[in-house]
């Protein structure tokens, strides 16, 4: 048990120190506001996406479509999704558009300044490609449903907001990172030569810049308001989603590394879009961004224990 506790510490204590690092130097000042704000738009708009475009473009992708892995993540996220809305509404007298950011920030992961360098530390290559298949839809599939319960199922037809969420994924860095390492893969095209190189250094940098991105980020979110509803959103992005699709991955036949994979992306904390969307709608600001800070900042112990029961380390 000493040896498996040793080996979660070596995966969690270096990336959440990084992110300490990150929370420290902005909180001491040794890194401003503007350093956040460009940091965060390299990893998100650079950074990351070459990384994806590398490892998709020459990765050994199923022959068949993972639907069991992807049916055990998304009706995790649905489950904490309509929870959070239940709870926004029925707890705490919310209205429906602040329950709808109650449960897209309970069902919405860090998938990218977290979820990516953990989930890759932990599980390394073979947890690669789950881990960009799943990035891929997670990002369309959570954004369309919190546009369909915002603004109702006609609101979903006006022209308008299909536009604006026609721009969201289409010009989304991780998303176009998604669709040219699919272009590659199928073409057989790679990075060679001079471009290999260049796309190695981008790549390298993801991770360690996505972490110090994040606790940069976290000084700016911060606690704040009634801390009744992050706590219980944090509870259930933290607890419940990765619960719930531990247990049905247990049902869905799938390799051990993608059942991994699914269970630790669902443990990663809440997401900074809850923030934006509360931030665009002008509602539940506190809630969401308290949820992101708080669910960041317990997520080094959840993540252990989902560690642990995966049997990682």
């Amino acid at each position: 048990m000493l040896s498996s506790f040793m080996g979660i510490a070596v995966i969690i204590l270096p990336i959440f120190g990084m992110i300490t690092i990150g929370y420290g130097s902005a909180r001491i000042g040794l890194l401003s506001d503007k350093a956040t704000d460009g940091l965060a738009e390299f990893v998100f708009n650079l950074s990351v996406p070459v990384l994806i475009f590398k490892t998709l473009s020459e990765a050994r992708l199923p022959d068949a479509q993972p639907w069991g892995y992807w049916i055990s993540y998304f009706a995790g996220a649905f489950l904490v999704f309509g929870l959070a809305m239940l709870a926004a509404r029925k707890l705490f007298g919310r209205s429906h558009e602040e329950a709808v950011i109650h449960g897209f920030t309970a069902g919405q992961a860090n998938t990218v300044f977290v979820g990516l360098p953990l989930i890759l530390s932990a599980y390394g290559e073979a947890g690669a490609v789950p881990l960009f298949l799943l990035l891929a839809i997670h990002l369309p599939v959570m954004m369309v449903a919190a546009t369909l319960m915002m603004e109702g199922g006609a609101g979903l037809f006006r022209r308008s907001t299909q536009m604006r969420l026609l721009r969201t994924l289409a010009l989304n860095p991780i998303l176009i990172g998604i669709y040219a390492g699919g272009i590659a893969q199928l073409t057989g095209l790679h990075a060679t030569g001079l471009a290999g190189q260049m796309v190695d250094l981008l790549s390298a940098a993801a991770s360690p810049c996505a972490l110090i991105s994040l606790g940069l980020s976290l000084r700016h979110y911060g606690i704040a308001g009634d801390m009744r509803q992050p706590v219980l959103i944090s509870f259930l992005k933290l607890m419940v989603h990765p619960a719930a699709v531990f247990l049905l991955t247990m049902i869905f036949p799938m390799p051990p590394a993608w059942a991994g994979v699914a269970v630790l992306f669902a443990a990663m904390p809440c997401g900074i879009n809850g923030y934006l969307l509360a931030r665009r709608h002008g509602l539940a600001v506190n809630t969401a961004s308290s949820a992101v800070s708080l669910s960041t900042g317990l997520s080094v112990f959840t993540v252990a224990l989902w560690l642990y029961v995966l049997g990682v380390g």
